[in-house]
């Protein structure tokens, strides 16, 4: 009879049912958990607590800090908006994709029951990510026009090409990730109510980037030269599409804020301060991409340069920005 070592490195699956098992014992639903009619989380479109902090690229800008109070606090709560609603169609489009992935696991996959749990979860936060857009009363679109035409068929990818279907998922999970962590942590004055959902998507989000860098490692040595050539050329440049679609305003919303291109333009990547908030974004997916051999070959290295997500891995994941810059 075989005795394990109590001291053994957990298995890939018993890593997976850790995750299934705090699913279940630490979820949130968007209508239990929040409560939306409470005074105190009332959306007024002229609370000064709507006005951009400073750890927002737009926020932090000389033009947006000398515009007038209401222009601050308007732009602020559309700019709220929109971000969720893009994330929120990032988030429907997950969902597809882990179905779409978990039809394909045979009986007994830990796989299935963690994608799964996901799903349930990813569908809570969507139906809050909605609930907050209507009550803010912005018609914001999310996404830009090409995203918005390839959610039909990026969920796909998670049963053609699965490996580059889950680095798809840290494009879209990481930055949102990284920016509310940021938010969270400094104490700033904002709205109770962004703050809570803040809250429930910074601890389940926690699990499926966790989820996401478990399966992306534990597959990666089965990948052909061929695929992880070819794999390590689109990383790069997904990771920059999508960290643009969430972050960066779409046309339709510089045109109804006024926000000028020249800004734009240094805000979205141009400034030094910008490029680096850029590269912070993406430090725990760099130390990834070196695990897992997206970035070992110099035309890689080079993507990786060229899109501007370039820089030092962070050395454990959730390593503090500053210093994984």
């Amino acid at each position: 009879m075989t005795v394990l070592r109590s001291d053994a490195a957990p298995t890939y699956e018993q890593r997976l049912h850790t995750l299934s098992e705090a699913s279940v014992h630490q979820h949130f639903d968007a209508f239990l958990d929040i409560d939306w009619d409470a005074p105190e989380n009332a959306v007024d479109p002229t609370d000064a607590r709507w006005v951009l902090p400073v750890h927002d690229v737009l926020g932090r800008t000389e033009w947006y800090r000398s515009l007038p109070l209401e222009q601050q606090v308007r732009i602020g709560l559309h700019r709220q908006a929109s971000i969720t609603k893009v994330g929120l169609q990032f988030e429907q489009i997950l969902i597809s994709g882990l179905m779409n992935y978990a039809f394909s696991r045979p009986n007994g996959s830990a796989e299935f029951r963690y994608a799964t749990h996901e799903a349930t979860e990813e569908c809570h936060h969507t139906q809050m990510f909605q609930e907050f857009v209507n009550r803010t009363g912005v018609d914001v679109e999310g996404g830009s026009r090409f995203f918005r035409g390839a959610a039909a068929f990026l969920p796909l990818f998670a049963r053609w090409v699965p490996f580059g279907f889950f680095y798809g998922v840290l494009a879209g999970e990481e930055p949102i990730d990284h920016v509310q962590k940021s938010v969270l942590r400094a104490g700033d004055d904002m709205h109770p109510l962004l703050r809570r959902i803040m809250q429930i998507h910074v601890a389940e989000e926690a699990r499926h980037i966790g989820f996401a860098h478990q399966y992306l490692q534990h597959h990666a040595p089965r990948l052909s030269r061929a695929e992880r050539g070819f794999l390590s050329l689109v990383v790069p440049v997904v990771m920059k599409w999508l960290c643009n679609e969430i972050l960066v305003p779409g046309r339709r919303a510089r045109r109804e804020l006024g926000i000028p291109d020249a800004v734009v333009k240094e805000v979205f990547w141009d400034s030094p301060e910008s490029q680096k908030f850029l590269r912070d974004l993406f430090g725990d997916v760099r130390m990834l991409a070196d695990e897992t051999g997206m970035r070992d070959n110099r035309a890689a290295r080079w993507l990786w340069r060229r899109a501007g997500i370039d820089g030092r891995p962070s050395r454990y994941r959730g390593e503090p920005a500053s210093a994984a810059a």
